[in-house]
């Protein structure tokens, strides 16, 4: 029988690399309540119609890369492939209209089925901010601000670049689309498969394509920005310059698009060369027409996602953990007051580790592999004394310290 190998496209998060995920999303945490959005949390998996109704049936995701499955009732489900949708949901199947403006953000894992790559698998983690209710482009710049400021905190800001477009409104797209058609039209004898497929459903994503020949192809394609009516100049005018009044840099990338009819105004995305090829660490954009296609009221709404992965692999060198203290009880009579010192030192705050069999040496090399910075040894004379010896494992210096003292003496140690 083979080795029991995880699936392929997923795999263990050992707990070294925990500790990255924790950086990331601690700090996730701590910037989206700072900008004053409340965490939300939904079902890892939804009715497969959530999915695709909003993200498009001839989507990449919905029609190669969703993994989607019938319960026993006969109902297909789907594993969420990404955050908003579910968010939308939850805002109209629970009642949230009454709380406009809502600012919500969540993270937990995701499921696609894709190749997997480089900072990307089947099961990947993400990160979502949703700001829902406002229409006017100060949630644009606030929320893309949101993600610099992550991009800041994390310490990755001069790996990333921020880039910049315009959808328009649905007048500027309608008209956009009708000349990219026609565009497009001329070359379809050159077109792959996927962008001929694509051409009649959803145009604006051939944009996207990353097959070489259409890449030659859309060099040549017409520009959003020719065919903007005034009201959309004027929305964009204004998020480009709030960004610059925060000082946040940015690129405008005019091939940078959302093919769904939902998305409008304004798209974004972090982008890095630091892992290999060019890959986007954080993307979103306003869907003002999205919880309305779902079947709710007509909601503006603009956010983001960002793969934990790719961002865990940008930050640098953490700090190290915190070193426990290590108790070692000398003899079985020792366990018990060992084990109560223990508990009483984790109940203070303290992170403490205790072996569990061997004599003294065993234990003490145990205390040098968690690199403890003190050993306490317990032994029958000093449970005479009701006392322990502290050794600082640094220095090698060790004394004797009543148990009634032993929290104010290892809070000493530096």
């Amino acid at each position: 029988m083979s080795k029991l190998q995880p699936v392929r496209g997923t795999r263990d998060i050992l707990p070294d690399e925990n500790r990255r995920f924790r950086q990331v999303t601690e700090t996730f945490r701590a910037v989206a309540e700072n900008f004053g959005f409340a965490e939300i949390s939904t079902p890892i998996f939804e009715f497969t119609e959530v999915f695709a109704r909003t993200l498009g049936e001839t989507s990449d995701i919905v029609s190669k890369e969703m993994y989607t499955f019938e319960d026993r009732n006969g109902d297909s489900l789907t594993l969420r492939p990404e955050y908003t949708a579910g968010i939308a949901r939850a805002f109209i199947s629970g009642g949230m209209t009454q709380d406009l403006p809502l600012r919500l953000y969540g993270f937990g894992p995701m499921f696609r089925y894709e190749r997997p790559q480089k900072g990307r698998y089947r099961q990947f983690h993400q990160m979502t901010a949703e700001l829902l209710g406002v229409v006017e482009p100060q949630a644009d710049i606030e929320v893309i601000a949101m993600g610099q400021e992550l991009i800041r905190r994390l310490g990755v800001a001069n790996q990333v670049t921020l880039e910049l477009n315009t959808l328009g409104d649905v007048e500027s797209r309608h008209n956009y689309r009708d000349v990219l058609v026609e565009y497009l039209s001329r070359h379809k004898s050159d077109l792959s498969e996927d962008s001929l497929r694509r051409l009649d459903a959803n145009p604006l994503r051939i944009l996207d394509s990353k097959d070489e020949g259409d890449r030659k192809i859309i060099e040549g394609a017409p520009h959003m920005s020719e065919h903007l009516t005034q009201a959309a100049k004027e929305f964009f005018s204004q998020v480009t310059e709030g960004l610059d009044a925060l000082g946040i840099g940015f690129v405008l990338n005019e091939r940078l698009v959302r093919g769904l009819d939902y998305y409008c105004h304004t798209a974004f995305e972090f982008v890095t060369t630091a892992l290999g090829a060019q890959g986007t660490v954080l993307a979103g954009g306003r869907y003002d027409g999205l919880i309305e296609q779902m079947g709710g009221p007509a909601t503006p709404g603009i956010g983001w996602g960002s793969g934990i992965e790719r961002l865990s692999m940008l930050i640098g060198d953490l700090p190290d953990p915190e070193r426990p203290i290590a108790v070692i009880p000398v003899g079985d009579e020792a366990q018990r007051a060992a084990l109560k010192i223990a508990h009483e030192l984790r109940q203070s705050g303290m992170c403490v580790d205790m072996a569990y069999r061997g004599n003294i040496g065993k234990r003490m090399k145990r205390a040098n592999k968690v690199n403890a910075r003190a050993a306490l040894i317990l032994g029958t004379d000093e449970l005479a004394r009701d006392a322990v010896t502290l050794r600082d494992l640094d220095t090698g210096e060790q004394a004797e310290v009543p148990i009634a003292e032993l929290e104010f003496k290892l809070g000493a140690l530096k």
